[in-house]
């Protein structure tokens, strides 16, 4: 089992605003913890909410002694997605300068009895199963609301010019709730991303790169990044991948 991720700039963008982590030996309670978040806003506030909210996140995670079960585990997680929330909105009173700063969040926690993912706003959870690359999370945006109601199909959805505009993230919802799926075990990997990435790629050209053969999990995510900016990288890209070499997790 291997476990890394990568954060680049892109292309069009002067700084990175993503914040990325990622576990592969067990720290504390749980062997394993993936995060991605997106951050948004000027002034380098981006950067600093998508920060607070790893920050946070694996401080009080790795504080735990013991996670305890499922239902456990998604309690402590909307208790801190709470945290991280009044967090960002206290740090932009005492910053008025970063005010509307505020950033999404995809989580995975993994344990030898379940896989949970978590999500604010459009950054993404994906399992791989048998070669075929599922997405789990659903995006927190208008575009992805207008296709569910039927004013919008996906092809229109993919060129909508309010296609980055977000229903839900972190520093710009109060109260806010992450919404949680429970994941099945036997699938063959994890893999969190930026819409960075998800906006330049399809999943299938996505899957198709992760699923060559002839490149180890660093060269993976290099090929996507390259892609990612040739197609245009318009906006950081991040990703976090938990790769089992054979067999299911």
């Amino acid at each position: 089992m291997r476990s890394s991720g990568k954060t680049d700039t892109g292309s069009k963008r002067s700084n990175n605003q993503d914040s990325i982590y990622y576990s592969d030996k067990p720290v504390g309670p749980l062997p394993n913890l993936y995060i991605v978040a997106d951050g948004m806003g000027g002034h380098k506030a981006g950067e600093v909410a998508s920060a607070i909210a790893i920050n946070h996140l694996t401080e009080e995670f790795y504080r735990l002694e013991t996670l305890g079960d499922k239902e456990m585990t998604i309690d402590w997680l909307r208790n801190i997605v709470t945290e991280i929330n009044n967090k960002i909105f206290d740090y932009t009173k005492e910053n008025p300068d970063s005010k509307g700063m505020g950033t999404t969040l995809v989580v995975a926690i993994k344990t030898d009895e379940f896989i949970l993912y978590g999500n604010i706003g459009d950054s993404s959870g994906f399992v791989m199963k048998n070669g075929k690359l599922t997405k789990v999370t659903k995006d927190h945006s208008l575009v992805n609301l207008l296709v569910s109601t039927g004013e919008l199909t996906e092809e229109e959805a993919k060129y909508h010019p309010r296609k980055n505009v977000l229903m839900r993230a972190l520093g710009a919802n109060n109260p806010i709730d992450i919404d949680i799926f429970d994941v099945e075990m036997n699938v063959n990997s994890l893999f969190l991303c930026s819409d960075g990435l998800t906006n330049m790629l399809t999943v299938e050209q996505i899957e198709k790169v992760l699923n060559d053969k002839e490149l180890d999990i660093e060269e993976c995510f290099d090929k996507l990044i390259k892609k990612a900016n040739a197609r245009g990288g318009n906006d950081n890209i991040s990703v976090a991948y938990l790769k089992k070499e054979s067999g299911d997790l």
